[in-house]
């Protein structure tokens, strides 16, 4: 199974919550999968769904809150709009269907009635990618209006959710690892998250030791091609006008080069009497460099 269908497994079988968390989960999954449609003068409510997942949670959220099964067609009648009245989609009062794009705010007041919330639309059109690869978490609206409901939930819990059109859909999406990490404890996949928290462990250790293989590589790497500057231009000023052209101190870090091309510069100053400091070392071979400089300018001009 995927990661994702771990998440929804995990989620599928929660059954804590207050009674309003309850109904607050229910609305969500009966607003991003429910259809009602009047058919032989009755009305008819089922979730459009092949995530099992998402029957059993339906299904058992309906024995919780009403004591009862779902025939195999939906539900129909009056135990349809008992179920939509509670979750403020029917008006019993004035006989009427409310809105079934977005959840009455009474239901979400509560974070506990939120994180239920987000945890129905999660089961009911959610998916995440596997975080061993990349981090996306997302869940697919019907409407624009829906969209903004939801991603408002979420930026209640200081979760950076954006918006992105797909097709007629419009997504509500995460991708920032943490963030991630905050919505599973959000909806209480707390299994799923031990899990997710185990790979970006491994994944950021493992990018840890790549940068620090790269900035030791680059380096050695600069290491390495400064000695070679070096002594190519201590050659350079041995064959123009030989070594004794140089001041001694000059002269003795250029013999001590030549002897050790590959010597760090810090412990090539040790061989030096009296031994000199890195920078020491530095700033006698820059000089050499610089000497090498000024006698193939002069013998450009001749």
């Amino acid at each position: 199974m995927s990661f994702s269908g771990d998440v929804k497994r995990e989620l599928a079988t929660q059954t804590n919550g207050a009674r309003h968390c309850q109904l607050a989960e229910l609305s969500a999954i009966i607003s991003f999968a429910g259809k009602m449609h009047i058919g032989d003068g009755d009305m008819h409510l089922r979730i459009e769904t092949g995530n099992s997942m998402l029957k059993e949670k339906y299904r058992l959220l309906l024995s919780m809150l009403f004591a009862r099964e779902e025939p195999e067609d939906g539900l129909t009648g009056e135990d349809a709009l008992r179920i939509l009245e509670s979750i403020k989609m029917w008006d019993a009062f004035r006989q009427c269907f409310c809105s079934m794009e977005t959840v009455d705010g009474l239901l979400i007041q509560q974070n506990c009635c939120k994180r239920a919330f987000i945890r129905g639309a999660f089961l009911a059109c959610g998916s995440m990618s596997n975080p061993g690869k990349s981090y996306h978490f997302e869940i697919v609206c019907r409407t624009a209006r829906q969209a903004e409901q939801l991603k408002k939930i979420i930026h209640s819990f200081a979760i950076d959710a954006r918006i992105v059109a797909r097709k007629k859909n419009q997504i509500v999406y995460v991708k920032e690892g943490a963030h991630i990490v905050d919505l599973l404890n959000i909806m209480e996949a707390h299994e799923a998250l031990m899990n997710l928290e185990n790979v970006r462990i491994v994944k950021e250790m493992r990018n840890f030791v790549n940068r620090q293989v790269n900035c030791e590589t680059a380096n050695i790497s600069k290491t390495v091609n400064a000695a070679i500057r070096q002594t190519e231009d201590i050659a350079y000023i041995q064959h123009k006008k030989g070594l004794e052209s140089l001041p001694d101190h000059l002269r003795e870090i250029a013999v001590l080069r030549l002897e050790y091309p590959d010597m760090p510069l810090k412990e090539l100053g040790t061989h030096l009497n009296p031994p000199v400091g890195k920078s020491g070392v530095n700033h006698r071979l820059r000089r050499i460099s610089e000497i090498a400089a000024e006698i193939k300018q002069n013998g450009k001009g001749r």
